[in-house]
């Protein structure tokens, strides 16, 4: 297939009309996906593919088929996969293949949906680069000497490139939104409690979730009305009534409250992504929008109360990987020196430092001044947004401060990297749903457009989005044909 559908309604179109097999998407997605020139892919999983893209095609011919039946995507390596490694970017897990898939992969798998293979990543999702896997930084398809963003990198280049339709991530502190603005595509995060972290690699529990990366709007909600629901295996999941997620995605934003944060537009935003961020605004203001200032006080200390919580939990999950268990055993003279060797060469440089972080803040002594104080200001950062949405329906930010920066910028200076997150962060710290979306191009290098929505408004969040998109072309831009020299 010479040129790929460019939605999974284009693709489920072909996929009916008889003018493509599930196993034909599956077979252009497989060779795309061997021929990516942006380390994207960890592993192509081809005889698992084809295995569901033949039963998608059973499904097909009898007429029984929901939407996803036969829709080739990418899987980030740190969310669990029966029979199909799963790394999560590391050493000390390489070579480990899962009992069991996590309930998102296997709520897929009811869909028919075909999973192409694993996606590389920052290790364990720590990075806002994709330069700290283990098995070599992703590149950025825009400009290959820069970073695509992470830690949800693979996945974020993968539908970027149009190896597959869509994609999933997880994002803890904006590892799908902030690689989705820096790769020019749709990437969104549901609400904490939305979606199962069941089977998927713990990092920080309270601020974890998994969603998509696509093309369109709508295909993001195609995809969370699949994941979507409660989960008996994750005790944080929602027993929320199912909805559907695309009625409101024609309505506009005629007569809708949007707010503008003003902290949010920090010192240091790059005057390109400012300027296309305010002219994202300005074209739903024309379209019908209120547009007000709004403040969030405690913006500032978001970053401070994420950068304790998030290596403090961090710390307690990865505690399991001790050599004893599964995943790498490097022996030592005794037990403690099996620990000690086993972790010391399985974690990368950014895995030690988040873990040394957070067992100093949970240590005796410490625990208190910290984490303890950190949970305080975390409660204060989410009562502002309740009081916010009280009186507007949704948010717009930038995604990222920046475009996507030089391999190897900001490697030695961890505070300048951690600061990419900042206006993603607070959203899931509050625990709230977010999406970012191409805004235009800021010396030739894509802009995201953050919309943030109060809890469980995800269809709200869509509705501004997908109004947004309708008006513009920046989701259609695609990166050059190939890669730039170094």
């Amino acid at each position: 297939m010479a040129e790929p559908p460019g939605t999974i309604a284009d693709a489920a179109a072909l996929l009916r009309s008889k003018q493509a097999s599930a196993v034909e998407l599956a077979r252009s997605a497989i060779d795309r996906a061997r021929a990516d020139r942006f380390n994207a892919w960890l592993t192509v999983s081809e005889e698992h593919a084809l295995a569901q893209a033949r039963i998608a095609d059973e499904r097909l011919a009898r007429g029984d088929a929901p939407l996803l039946c036969g829709i080739p995507w990418a899987c980030k390596d740190i969310i669990g996969t029966k029979d199909v490694e799963t790394t999560a970017g590391s050493r000390i897990l390489d070579g480990y293949i899962p009992p069991y898939s996590a309930t998102v992969v296997e709520r897929l798998d009811r869909e028919g949906a075909v999973m192409i293979g694993k996606t590389n990543l920052d290790e364990f999702a720590m990075g806002s680069s994709n330069e700290n896997s283990a098995f070599g930084p992703v590149r950025n398809p825009w400009d290959d000497t820069r970073v695509p963003g992470g830690s949800s990198g693979g996945s974020a280049v993968s539908v970027a490139t149009g190896e597959v339709l869509f994609a999933l991530g997880t994002d803890t502190g904006g590892s799908i939104r902030q690689p989705a603005a820096l790769t020019g595509v749709a990437g969104m995060k549901p609400t904490y409690g939305r979606v199962s972290r069941y089977g998927v690699v713990a990092f920080a529990s309270s601020l974890d979730q998994v969603g998509p990366f696509a093309r369109t709007v709508e295909d993001v909600a195609v995809i969370c009305q699949a994941l979507f629901g409660r989960d008996p295996s994750d005790a944080t999941t929602m027993p929320l009534p199912a909805e559907d997620l695309r009625r409101d995605l024609e309505r506009g934003v005629r007569g809708m409250r949007l707010g503008v944060p003003k902290e949010y537009f920090i010192e240091g935003i790059e005057p390109g992504v400012e300027r296309a961020v305010r002219a994202a605004i300005a074209e739903l203001e024309r379209q019908g929008a209120s547009i007000r200032e709004v403040s969030l006080p405690s913006t500032d200390h978001a970053l401070g109360v994420y950068y304790i919580i998030q290596p403090a939990e961090a710390s307690a999950n990865l505690a399991r990987y001790d050599g004893v268990r599964y995943g790498l055993r490097v022996e030592g003279s005794d037990l403690f020196d099996t620990y000690k060797r086993t972790r010391g060469t399985g974690f990368g440089a950014e895995v030690k430092r988040r873990m040394i972080l957070g067992t100093y803040a949970l240590s005796t002594g410490y625990y208190d001044a910290y984490y303890v104080k950190a949970q305080k200001v975390r409660t204060l950062i989410k009562a502002e947004f309740e009081r916010v949405f009280e009186q507007i329906d949704a948010l717009l930010t930038p995604t990222s401060p920046t475009v996507a920066f030089g391999i190897g910028a900001k490697v030695d200076d961890p505070l300048a990297m951690y600061l990419n997150d900042v206006c993603t962060l607070p959203v899931n710290i509050a625990g709230l749903p977010g999406i970012s979306i191409p805004c235009g191009l800021s010396d030739g290098l894509p802009v995201g457009l953050q919309v943030i929505a109060s809890y469980w408004r995800e269809a709200t969040m869509f509705r501004v989005a997908a109004a947004y998109e309708r008006a513009t072309d920046h989701h259609r831009r695609r990166p050059p044909a190939g890669p730039k020299a170094a």
